[in-house]
């Protein structure tokens, strides 16, 4: 099978300039276009203001509906090699119609992150609950995601941690995953060079999108407890916070004389991390690698974050900052580093080799290429080591098939 072609079914439209995750979809974008695959962008979501301009990019784009057998009869009449479903949600809507109508095609997942552990981790947050591997594997949404990466040919994991959990935990074979974090371009000496010295950079940042739920709690937590602290012991320093789709309770706390500016949607990114000095980003929950962090770090600024913010995305390296946990370590590593211009060049230093050594797009495009070629070779057998997953294809495990199909026969009445 000599795969020419690729359906990316997406979950939204990519906003590259407002989420991790939009960006993830074009560097995925650009990984199969550089190999001369004609690819076509679907999704049930309407394009927003920041969506990335797929026509541009020289992608074909079509709307489908959910719950609707039409979808049946574009895929037949596409015919693709290959599909990508956006997070397990499009694969738990559409996959089972993409194996009976191209049973041929090879079926990737982009997990974007396990959604599960997120949302897992926030219950526990909000209820004072230790987070356990146990508590995970015992929520529902954590069976309906590992099916969907059982069901998928390949899956492709973003965090060494969440690479963990799944082999580690759940035993599932590695043929059937790829780790596969942000692929970026090396941060070459010239454009390191072209950073702005710690002289030159104020404040501090805090980026993060409204519509995800980590990011709210972060600003509040900073809002009520973090950020009183560093501006106590800095009178002239501000926060200045970040993010498209900031809601209105977050929107009002914006107050210059606390030296709290909201800012709303950073329309060029690169240029906010460069001007500020430390990049904040106290995550109590969530999953995945975070782009804030990575973006601060192509940017040559220093981060503070949370066990949860860095894991899974350093490996035994030193971070480009400091981890800590509470409000009050948070509030004095950030105030250290601001202050401490021997310490913040190591940290950038950091932050350079840790980019350089897990996020070099070279190295993780061979990766996904390989892990592709192999399936290629030999599909049948590929598909036949994963019994669970044909189980699981099975009719008498398709519960989202069949009510999928009286949702249809019910709007048709």
């Amino acid at each position: 099978m000599q795969i020419k072609s690729l359906l990316i079914i997406g979950y939204t439209w990519p906003e590259p300039t407002t989420t991790a995750a939009g960006n993830r979809m074009l560097q995925l974008i650009r990984f199969f276009k550089e190999r001369g695959f004609k690819i076509t962008f679907a999704s049930t979501a309407g394009p927003s203001e920041y969506s990335l301009d797929l026509e541009v990019e020289g992608i074909q784009s079509e709307s489908i509906e959910l719950n609707n057998s039409s979808f049946n009869d574009f895929v037949i009449g596409l015919n693709p090699d290959a599909i990508l479903f956006d997070r397990y949600l499009t694969e738990e809507q559409f996959g089972w119609r993409v194996a009976e109508s191209v049973p041929n095609a090879l079926r990737m997942l982009d997990t974007e992150d396990l959604h599960s552990l997120r949302l897992v981790r926030e219950k526990c947050f909000k209820s004072g609950q230790k987070f356990t591997a146990e508590l995970w594997l015992q929520d529902d949404l954590t069976k309906r995601e590992i099916a969907a990466i059982y069901r998928s040919d390949l899956s492709l994991i973003i965090s060494t941690y969440e690479m963990q959990l799944l082999t580690e935990v759940l035993h599932l074979d590695e043929r059937f995953l790829v780790h596969l974090p942000f692929q970026l371009k090396e941060l070459t000496a010239d454009e390191q060079n072209s950073w702005p010295p710690f002289t030159n950079r104020n404040n501090f940042i805090c980026i993060g999108n409204g519509k995800h739920a980590p990011n709210i709690d972060a600003i509040k937590w900073l809002k009520k407890e973090i950020w009183p602290l560093i501006r106590k012991a800095l009178p002239k320093a501000e926060l200045h916070v970040y993010g498209a789709y900031l809601p209105e309770h977050i929107q009002q706390m914006h107050k210059p004389s606390a030296g709290f500016l909201v800012k709303g949607w950073a329309k060029n990114v690169q240029e906010v991390m460069q001007n500020g000095r430390v990049n904040l980003a106290p995550l109590r929950f969530g999953a995945g690698i975070k782009g804030k962090l990575v973006s601060a770090m192509q940017c040559g600024t220093p981060s503070v974050t949370t066990g949860i913010g860095a894991e899974g995305m350093h490996g035994e390296l030193p971070w480009n900052g400091s981890i800590e946990d509470s409000a009050e370590a948070i509030a004095t590593a950030a105030i250290d580093l601001y202050l401490n211009e021997e310490k913040w060049y190591t940290a950038q230093t950091n932050g350079i080799d840790i980019i350089n050594t897990f996020y070099d797009e070279r190295q993780l495009n061979d990766r996904l290429l390989n892990k592709i070629e192999t399936i290629q070779n030999n599909p049948e057998n590929h598909r036949n080591q994963n019994f669970i997953g044909s189980l699981l294809l099975h009719q008498t495990m398709a519960s989202t098939k069949y009510m999928s199909k009286w949702i249809e026969e019910k709007n048709k009445k």
